[in-house]
């Protein structure tokens, strides 16, 4: 079904080969990590009372997503379903960059995180996961007598 557009693109073969090495050899990031690549591609931040975590998600399906936390590690997996054309199109596909297929991304969270407050909101493709820190970890004001 594919097709290079141009008949030895070596540069494109080379630059697939790069990304697959280097997606074989990716370790699993942690909150603090570095960035990887993957998909969907995180951004990540905290505040004093929780972890935000947006994961840039298009043409996923709410339904196809499953976001669980379990003794401290975040795990975001799902479907992305592809488009190829339809054989009795007879269309050739010349470039197929999108990303399509089984996804799972995996990152360890701090052991502030709380496990009971968790939420997860997907709208335009964005899903935004807002862990909550546990209370005792929180910084508070102390009164002065």
């Amino acid at each position: 079904m594919y097709r290079a557009l141009f008949p030895r693109d070596v540069f494109a073969e080379i630059d697939r080969l790069q990304r697959d090495m280097r997606q074989a050899a990716d370790l699993s990031p942690s909150i603090r990590g570095l960035p990887r690549d993957g998909f969907p591609a995180l951004n990540v931040g905290s505040t004093d009372r929780a972890l935000e975590i947006y994961a840039f998600a298009p043409g996923i399906d709410p339904a196809s997503l499953e976001v669980t936390l379990e003794r401290g590690l975040l795990t975001i997996a799902g479907e992305r379903k592809g488009f190829t054309p339809r054989p009795e199109d007879k269309a050739t596909l010349h470039i197929n960059e999108r990303f399509e297929g089984a996804f799972r991304r995996v990152m360890t969270l701090p052991e502030d995180a709380d496990p009971e407050g968790v939420e997860a909101k997907l709208s335009n493709g964005l899903l935004h996961i807002t862990v909550q820190r546990q209370v005792a970890a929180q910084p508070r004001r102390i009164t002065v007598q």
